[in-house]
């Protein structure tokens, strides 16, 4: 393979990395995540998208009992607790500085225009951030945390897709890989 062929490569997954959301964890590193075995999810804070919340915790528990977690609201070794922001999307200014040079008669000069381009479309753009915590029911001590955000315009079959993508995203972190 060619010095060429493989920098154009590096250039195009260097691209799809930059389009795609990559989730964020931590956790506390001297936790013994084996011992977890059975949870419960807190009661949410309210919000002003129940439909969003109330997919988020269907998919948790989805992905918590795929991964062999037995949900156990008595006595669980884990709780699950989660918040939503759900943001406007930052949209481009259409704003483009352009520079030239040209000649006037017998004289050069330098010119200096600027536009600026109203956005066309509609301003629902929106951001979605998930945050999941796992937390000691015991101490009470957060324990693992992540997050994962994508973008929208509308709700509907579309929205509750990437919300279930987000939170699967998140959860594939869990239990972290010491």
């Amino acid at each position: 393979m060619g010095y060429r062929h493989f920098a154009s490569l590096l250039v195009a997954v260097a691209l799809l990395s930059a389009c795609s959301s990559k989730p964020k964890n931590d956790y506390d590193l001297n936790y013994d995540f084996s011992t977890l075995h059975s949870f419960t999810q807190l009661t949410p804070q309210p919000t002003d998208d129940p439909l969003s919340a109330q997919r988020i915790q269907v998919e948790i528990n989805n992905q918590l009992t795929q991964k062999g977690f037995v949900e156990n609201t008595q006595a669980p070794d884990f709780n699950v607790a989660y918040a939503l922001l759900t943001q406007d999307k930052p949209k481009d200014s259409g704003l483009s500085i352009g520079l030239g040079t040209g000649t006037f008669g017998r004289s050069g000069g330098i010119g200096i225009g600027t536009s600026v381009g109203v956005p066309l479309g509609s301003d629902t753009a929106k951001i979605q951030t998930i945050q999941i915590d796992i937390v000691n029911p015991k101490t009470k001590a957060l324990i693992w945390r992540g997050s994962d955000s994508y973008d929208f315009d509308a709700g509907g079959n579309e929205k509750a897709q990437d919300t279930a993508k987000a939170v699967s995203r998140i959860l594939a972190q869990f239990p972290p890989k010491k």
